[in-house]
């Protein structure tokens, strides 16, 4: 048989949007056109904005002399200090925050979300209430409201003074809680500390490797191993031998109170205190609901069967229900992460001094450059939430079934 020598068709202008061979590709081009059109007239817009105020667009103030305290700093600084400088107390406070307030609203969010489904009325209930008022009441409130709590309910430092004290501090006499904050033990790091790190470093490192190989076991054979006990073992016994064989290089430097105040330690101020609480509580509420969604996505078969082959409650619940309905929870938990951080912006309302409160407000308004500390403040904010769900996904990932 002869082939048979078709027409090519002539390319043609109006091709680019009548042939499905070339029409996706000339859409993104259009619309990519438009979009660098449109960033380049709102900026070419502001430029000439701000030359007719006599303003150029510089980021100069950024080392110029902050001259404003900030009380609570997990770096040196003082007044002299540079806006870059106060601006980076506040970023770090802002992590602080966040990294604590996730911590907390997780542990708190999956033992509401489970006790949420509990077969006993009154805890279940009791569950629920918690949910409704935290969800349901704004998250400015009760940050307020918890802070107030701590300055209004809390004894002063002089309650502590005398034979025969109004307060007393708590925990063999460490901590001392009080209307200005709470004052917990310094340690101090002595010689040999280091390997003492390295060690507890190992410990957790140890503990990953025997999680993964009781993993491997149960997975092949059936058996469980204590991992609870284990890796309790493995956390405390060799950072313990470790301590008295190296000296006691980690020593405590306690609070005591010192004319109207406490004196050394670590004074954590109410500001945070209350922060971190309200935003972990309020977050908690949220994560509980997403986790008792996710747990009730699993069939209830499932748990049947189980406790039909003699599984306990909590082995069910860890290892047959909870991996599943991880697949299911972990990705609107980003959301919450990202809630949780973005919503640490409400900290200048306790005072506490927050990159929105440094760069985004006391900066800003004496050095006057408004457009360029809110660029640098959204892009720190975009930067932490790309990080934080790049970091999800990537855990999320493990979750997900795999096609064979």
């Amino acid at each position: 048989m002869s082939s048979v020598d078709f027409p090519v068709e002539k390319f043609r202008f109006g091709m680019l949007l009548s042939d499905t061979r070339y029409r996706s590709t000339s859409l993104q081009v259009i619309t990519f056109i438009f979009f660098v059109a449109g960033v380049f007239w709102l900026v070419d817009n502001t430029v000439k904005n701000l030359a007719l105020l006599d303003k150029d667009v510089s980021f100069s103030f950024l080392w110029m002399r902050a001259g404003y305290d900030i009380n609570q700093r997990l770096i040196p600084y003082t007044n002299d200090s540079t806006h870059a400088t106060a601006a980076l107390v506040g970023i770090l406070n802002t992590l602080l925050v966040a990294f604590v307030g996730c911590i907390l609203a997780t542990i708190i969010g999956v033992f509401v979300g489970i006790l949420r489904l509990s077969k006993n009325w009154i805890i279940a209930k009791l569950m629920s209430v918690y949910i409704e008022g935290f969800r349901n009441v704004p998250l400015l409130l009760w940050i307020v409201m918890v802070f107030a709590l701590l300055t209004e309910f809390t004894p002063q430092p002089r309650a502590f003074k005398g034979e025969n004290p109004d307060a007393s501090m708590i925990i063999f006499e460490s901590i001392a809680v009080t209307n200005r904050g709470t004052y917990l033990p310094n340690p101090q790091w002595g010689a040999g500390s280091i390997w003492l790190i390295l060690v507890f470093l190992v410990s957790l490192l140890g503990i990953i490797i025997f999680r993964r190989y009781a993993k491997n076991i149960q997975k092949n054979t059936g058996r469980n191993l204590p991992v609870l006990w284990v890796s309790l073992g493995i956390f405390f016994v060799p950072t313990i031998l470790f301590y008295f064989i190296l000296g006691s290089p980690v020593t405590l430097e306690y609070p005591y109170l010192k004319g109207f105040n406490f004196k050394d330690g670590v004074h954590i101020r109410n500001s945070f205190i209350a922060l971190t609480l309200a935003l972990a509580f309020y977050t908690s509420a949220f994560i509980g609901e997403i986790v008792r969604s996710g747990i009730m996505a699993i069939s209830k078969g499932q748990t049947e069967a189980a406790a039909a082959l003699g599984m306990r409650p909590n082995k069910i619940m860890s290892l047959i229900i909870l991996p599943q309905a991880l697949r299911v929870i972990v990705p609107p938990m980003i959301s919450q992460y990202l809630n949780l951080t973005k919503n640490s912006s409400l900290a200048i309302a306790v005072g506490y001094m927050d990159v929105r409160g440094t760069l985004g407000g006391i900066t800003l308004n004496q050095t006057g450059r408004e457009m360029e500390s809110m660029v640098l403040l959204m892009g720190f904010y975009l930067t932490v939430s790309l990080l934080i769900s790049s970091i999800i996904n990537y855990f999320n990932r493990s979750f997900q079934l795999v096609g064979k």
